[in-house]
């Protein structure tokens, strides 16, 4: 019996010494067969952007006048290389109708079997800042279906270049909000937004505008609202780019400089 417990006792720590080398051994092991290295390297990027440019009644280079600009993300069927398509639907539209709108507004193209890039957006919306009579301090982002889909992104990615947002019929990811921190969470809380929706699209589902809102509301933003529209489908744009009340509300936000 005392011979059985020796011998189990040596084997115990044999299985331990024996451990703590196969420890050892992967971790030379590890160091023998991968190393920790960098890639350093620089991106360039060249793009082009069809848009369609409205200036207000009264826009003036040669006055010191600023004027508020409107951002507008066309939907997936307004892609393409013929850029009239953009005024389909939407405030490029609506324009032809109303040559008193207070804003100049800035309707770019996406390019067939593409989706919102960010990067064009803001490469786009600072050539235009740098050209024309832009009040930087009430630069606004809209965009219906795709394009409401980009207006939820580049607005929360980037809500120090917007005083408001209005994504319609449009869903994004919860990563942007959650990520943001520091000096860019306090922005995005004061940037205001009216998102809009169908209660009954097919295409889009109101639990995308929905969740984003209620997200929003959690994490502290100040002015953000929904409106569903009870019996509409895909189309909540129509009503929403013809009532004053919108864009007295966009304007009533501007940013600090």
């Amino acid at each position: 019996m005392r011979q059985l417990t020796s011998l189990n006792a040596v084997a115990v720590t044999l299985a331990g010494v024996l451990g703590l080398w196969a420890a050892s051994a992967a971790d030379t092991s590890s160091s023998l067969v991968q190393s920790p290295e960098e890639f350093n390297f620089q991106q360039t990027q060249k793009a082009a952007v069809k848009y369609l440019l409205f200036k207000p009644k009264g826009y003036d280079e040669a006055s010191a006048k600023r004027w508020p600009l409107m951002l507008f993300l066309h939907g997936a069927g307004e892609r393409g290389s013929n850029v009239w398509k953009v005024a389909t639907h939407g405030p490029p539209k609506n324009v032809a109708q109303n040559p008193d709108f207070p804003f100049i507004l800035v309707s770019p193209q996406c390019p067939d079997d593409e989706i919102w890039s960010n990067d064009v957006l803001l490469g786009l919306l600072d050539d235009i800042i740098g050209r024309l009579k832009v009040d930087t301090r009430r630069v606004y982002l809209t965009g219906l279906s795709m394009g409401g889909y980009g207006t939820w992104d580049l607005g929360l990615r980037h809500p120090e270049r917007f005083a408001a947002i209005v994504p319609i019929c449009g869903g994004g990811e919860f990563i942007s909000i959650l990520l943001a921190h520091g000096e860019k969470a306090k922005t995005l809380k004061s940037m205001g937004v009216w998102a809009f929706h169908g209660a009954k699209d097919p295409i889009v589902p109101v639990e995308e505008s929905q969740r984003l809102v209620n997200l929003l509301k959690k994490t502290g933003v100040q002015d953000v609202k929904l409106t569903v529209y009870p019996e509409a489908t895909h189309d909540a744009w129509t009503e929403t780019y013809k009532n004053p009340e919108l864009y007295e509300w966009l304007l009533s936000h501007q940013r600090e400089q």
